[in-house]
């Protein structure tokens, strides 16, 4: 009987990276949707990131991707796909879609995904890795996409200073919205769900979130 030979080179280093993440990042840390994990296990995070960046692919911090934008850490992501609770029948919206992890997580979740992206090179990228699994639109973030509007699930994968009525608007009555928040200086994770009323926020954990463009709140007048 001939013996197989393990599995060596940078695959297998990534392979075993990435169950040493699920291991001991996500469910030690509040990533408890069984879906969710078995998402981040099947998924290359490696795969959505520039080659530079490719060997620190697991490691829980944001990574640097060029023009001020950042690779949300795994555990942010795996946090607000987990508050988000998509189903497999929901229509969800991914805000800074960077090179498009978050969106394939979230296109193994959901019945489709539309992914937003302002950078025109992280844009491209996501569109080329992810294919047809989901719809890439480039353009302003915290304009979002109303024309497939409205979605059943809003994740933002990084965090704001506030959440934009633009974006709220274009998730329907009773639907689900997982983002971060920036609260003086400090990152955390937060939900909510959609009324008629508004959407109202609650916080869950700090947590280290890649800060997204565009979403700054309006500074009091200072002398």
């Amino acid at each position: 009987m001939t013996a197989t030979a393990p599995v060596s080179g940078p695959h297998a280093t990534h392979e075993a990276a990435r169950h040493a993440m699920v291991v001991s990042q996500l469910r030690t840390s509040g990533v408890s949707d069984p879906r969710v994990v078995a998402a981040m296990t099947a998924v290359p995070r490696e795969d959505f990131l520039p080659e530079s960046q490719r060997a620190l692919a697991y490691r829980d911090r944001a990574l640097p991707l060029g023009n001020g934008r950042s690779q949300n850490p795994p555990l942010a992501t795996g946090l607000l796909l987990t508050q988000a609770a998509i189903e497999p029948t929901d229509k969800v919206l991914v805000i800074g879609a960077a090179g498009g992890y978050a969106a394939a997580l979230a296109a193994r979740l959901a019945a489709s995904v539309v992914a937003v992206e302002v950078d025109g090179a992280l844009a491209a990228a996501a569109r080329d890795t992810l294919g047809d699994a989901v719809t890439m639109v480039e353009g302003p973030l915290a304009a979002g996409h109303a024309d497939a509007a409205p979605y059943d699930v809003l994740v933002i994968d990084g965090a704001i200073e506030q959440l934009p009525a633009t974006l709220a608007d274009q998730v329907k009555s009773g639907g689900r919205i997982a983002t971060g928040l920036v609260d003086r200086g400090v990152t955390r994770i937060a939900s909510g769900v959609r009324t008629d009323r508004g959407v109202g926020l609650n916080t869950h954990v700090d947590v280290e979130c890649a800060i997204l463009p565009g979403f700054a709140a309006p500074r009091g007048f200072q002398f």
